[in-house]
C-alpha cells in the first residue's frame, strides 16, 4: 500500500485558523449598529494562592490585524510576551486593574475579580461601545454614570479575539509582577508557578509558612496552620524608619514616605509595628 502523506497543519497554519475563528466571531459584533469600539475582558491569577488578582480591558477596532492571537491558556510563554507587545501596539485602548491578596481574604475572589475588571475600565480614557467580559456577570461591572453595554461569555477568551487579547495582556502583566516578587521571595518559587498550588509552592508554605502575599483564606494556606511572616522589605523599612527617624524628623511623615508603596496589608502591620515601637520609646 503507498504511503500516504502527513497533512497534519503546522503549528502556525493551527494559529492561524484559530486566530480567524476568533476574528470571525467578533465580526458578528461589529455589524451591530454602532459598535466600532469593541472591548474584551479576562482576567489572570484567579486560583493563585499568592498574589494578586489581574483583570484587563483591550478595546480593538475592526481593522485591527492580531492573527495569533488566542487564548492565554494555550500559547507559550514567548508567544504570550510577543502578543503582548503586538496587542499594545494595535489595540484603541489597554486597561489593567488588580485586586490585592487582602482584597481577596475580605469580599471573597469573584468579587475581587469584579473589582479589578471594574478598576481596568476604569483606566480607559473613552468607553467603548460594547464590552464583552469572560464569564464576569454584567451587572458586577457596571460602573456609575458609564452606560456602556456589557455582555457575558461563557468561554470567551477561546470565542472572542477582544477577550482573547485582554487574556493575553492580563496573564502578561501578571506574569511580570510575580517574577519580580520571586526576586523578594526567592524561597516560593513564585517565577515558576506565579502563585499557584505547585508542589514545590505547598512545600514551601509547610516549611517556612505564608506571608503576607498569601490569600489568607484559601486552602493551602491556612491550612497549615502557620503564623504569617513579615516580608523582608518590610523588615528592611522598619530597620530605615528606625534610622532616619531622628530629632529633626516627623516620624508619622516619615512612615507615610515609607508605606504609600506597599501592599495593604504590610501597611497595616507596618503601622502597627511604628505605633508598638513609639509606645516603647
Amino acid at each position: 500500500m503507498p504511503r500516504t502523506a502527513n497533512t497534519a497543519p503546522s503549528p502556525r497554519a493551527r494559529r492561524a485558523a484559530r486566530g480567524a475563528a476568533l476574528t470571525r466571531f467578533d465580526s458578528n459584533y461589529y455589524k451591530r449598529p454602532g459598535v466600532a469600539l469593541l472591548a474584551g475582558v479576562d482576567e489572570a491569577g484567579r486560583g493563585a494562592l499568592a498574589g494578586p488578582v489581574c483583570a484587563a480591558v483591550v478595546v480593538l477596532e475592526r481593522a485591527c490585524r492580531l492573527p495569533a492571537v488566542d487564548d492565554s491558556k494555550v500559547l507559550r510563554e514567548a508567544l504570550r510576551e510577543a502578543l503582548f507587545d503586538d496587542i499594545l501596539r494595535c489595540a484603541r485602548a489597554v486597561g489593567v486593574g488588580w485586586a490585592s491578596a487582602e482584597e481577596v481574604d475580605r469580599i471573597n475572589v469573584l468579587e475581587a475579580t469584579c473589582l479589578a475588571a471594574r478598576r481596568a475600565l476604569d483606566a480607559l480614557v473613552e468607553p467603548p461601545d460594547l464590552v464583552l467580559a469572560d464569564a464576569l456577570k454584567p451587572q458586577k461591572l457596571r460602573r456609575e454614570g458609564v452606560a456602556c453595554p456589557i455582555e457575558s461569555l461563557i468561554d470567551g477568551d477561546a470565542r472572542s479575539r477582544a477577550i482573547a487579547a485582554a487574556s493575553i495582556i492580563a496573564k502578561v502583566s501578571r506574569d511580570r509582577l510575580m517574577r519580580r516578587l520571586d526576586a523578594e521571595y526567592p524561597e516560593y518559587g513564585f517565577a515558576g508557578h506565579k502563585g499557584y498550588g505547585a508542589r514545590s509552592h505547598l512545600e514551601a508554605l509547610q516549611s517556612l509558612g505564608p506571608t503576607t502575599l498569601h490569600r489568607h483564606s484559601f486552602q493551602g494556606v491556612d491550612f497549615f496552620d502557620r503564623p504569617y511572616r513579615r516580608s523582608r522589605t518590610l523588615e528592611a523599612l522598619l530597620g530605615e524608619l528606625h534610622t532616619s527617624a531622628g530629632a529633626h524628623a516627623d516620624p508619622a511623615e516619615v512612615w507615610r514616605a515609607r508605606a504609600d508603596h506597599l501592599p495593604e496589608t504590610e501597611q497595616r502591620i507596618y503601622f502597627e509595628a511604628w505605633e508598638a515601637r513609639r509606645n516603647d520609646a
